[in-house]
């Protein structure tokens, strides 16, 4: 019986999804093995094979670091190369955790662990403070449109937590996410290595008032994107049973990106422009009055509407528009280039169309928010604006107002490779100036 009431509180409680990042040896995977320990997340089996490696590297105490490195590349090096989704709970909230690494080699696994958080952890270590990495993952989660950012000052214990010494961190930091357009910033002083404010409160740093990294994580707003946003279905299958039971049966399902639907509705689907009536939501099997985000249901409705999979069904008045020249901030990812001029399929939600990359007009340097005109293509880990041509109309919304319908990649023809994750509209949430390149001119488009 407990169980049972148990399993129910779980899974009522919501869920954040999280990344984590900072520079080399800031003690991320530390914190987040911390944070996983010291919350009774980890299996007493996982645990014992964490003291053991430790005792075979000569340490004395477990380095809660190897819970989350789990390559043998990262174990080896002491670094985090790889993005390491872990998933556990507490009474008060369930949590998806991408612990993603801070070499700039690897701004791409950050992008692609971030992408979908709505909290970045971003770690400085007291000695240095923001550093150059420090601003470059500060400048990704400005970009991916991360709604919440925390800034955990970490090894307080090497500067014998002084308070000073993270007042001036935090300030610093702070005035530089404004300048992003990073709408909330959170910093909280920690020691992950001693457990200082990551669970429990610390006793040595009586000066600092406010939550923990978990008592942050658990309380922090999450938004899921429900009736206050644009309402939108990408159409993922066509049912029609086409049965005795069910003769007429004509339905469209798929996961709702964002928003509301509800029966009576009048909706248009796009590309199309053709509009009709929801008569209908099945939900699991069972007619419902309404349906959001995220949930996965099939649409009927009134009229017998041509729809087939990649379509949008959106309500009538609240759709966006359909083009088929697309501009958009975008993140390679692979290691071949992206050429102007280049041939691709861009995947917007469950619609691929082929594409053709028509310009590159900059790209963007993360380390001081400088951009290069006219590159011509873009290596791994760049990130930079592109133009594109479709072969048929797409609807895409902007990013900043849903990161579902307002995503895209690109992907190789040939072999079916992404090439880049990329982003509608403007980048930033605040107006960045240009700064061309020496001897280019200003025509470029401006981030």
């Amino acid at each position: 019986m407990s169980s049972t009431t148990a399993a129910e509180q779980l899974s009522a409680t919501t869920l954040l999804r999280f990344a984590t990042a900072g520079s080399v040896d800031d003690g991320k995977s530390t914190l987040v093995g911390r944070l996983l320990h010291d919350s009774k997340s980890v299996l007493t089996d996982q645990l014992e094979a964490v003291e053991h490696a430790s005792r075979s590297r000569g340490q004395e105490a477990p380095d809660l670091a190897l819970l989350t490195d789990g390559l043998r590349a990262e174990r080896e090096q002491g670094i985090t190369i790889d993005v390491a989704y872990r998933y556990f709970a507490t009474a008060r909230r369930r949590f998806i955790l991408a612990d993603t690494p801070g070499h700039v080699q690897y701004t791409r696994n950050m992008v692609t662990g971030a992408s979908t958080a709505e909290l970045t952890v971003i770690l400085v270590d007291a000695r240095n403070g923001v550093v150059e990495q420090t601003r470059r993952h500060a400048a990704i989660a400005a970009l991916l449109r991360v709604p919440h950012v925390v800034l955990a000052v970490n090894k307080m214990d090497l500067v014998g937590y002084e308070e000073g010494v993270f007042a001036r961190i935090a300030e610093e930091f702070t005035a530089y996410a404004t300048e992003l357009g990073i709408p909330e910033v959170t910093a909280i002083p920690i020691s992950a290595l001693a457990g200082d404010n990551v669970v429990e409160p610390s006793a040595t740093m009586d000066w600092y008032g406010g939550p923990t990294v978990l008592e942050h994580l658990e309380t922090v707003p999450v938004s899921h994107d429900l009736s206050g946003c644009h309402a939108r279905l990408p159409v993922q299958y066509v049912i029609r049973p086409q049965t005795a039971e069910h003769p007429d049966y004509r339905g469209y399902a798929g996961q709702i990106a964002a928003g509301t639907f509800r029966v009576g509705q009048e909706v248009t689907v796009l590309p199309s422009g053709r509009t009709s009536r929801v008569s209908g939501i099945d939900l699991l099997g069972t007619p419902v009055d309404v349906a959001w985000t995220p949930q996965s249901v099939t649409l009927l409705l009134e009229d017998d509407v041509d729809i087939s999979r990649g379509d949008l069904i959106v309500p009538s008045g609240d759709a966006p528009a359909t083009s088929q020249d697309v501009e958009a901030t975008v993140c390679h990812v692979a290691d071949r280039p992206l050429t102007v001029g280049q041939r691709v399929l861009l995947k917007h939600t469950t619609r691929t169309v082929k594409a053709i990359v028509k310009e590159i007009p900059s790209r963007l340097t993360l380390d001081d928010l400088s951009q290069h005109a006219e590159p011509g293509e873009l290596v791994a880990n760049d990130i930079g604006t592109v133009r594109v041509r479709t072969a048929e109309p797409l609807a895409l919304d902007a990013y900043a107002d849903s990161r579902r319908t307002g995503s895209f990649l690109l992907i190789d023809p040939a072999d079916g490779t992404t090439l880049a994750a990329g982003m509608a509209g403007e980048s930033f949430a605040t107006e960045r100036p240009a700064a061309p390149a020496a001897g280019a001119d200003d025509e470029g488009w401006d981030f």
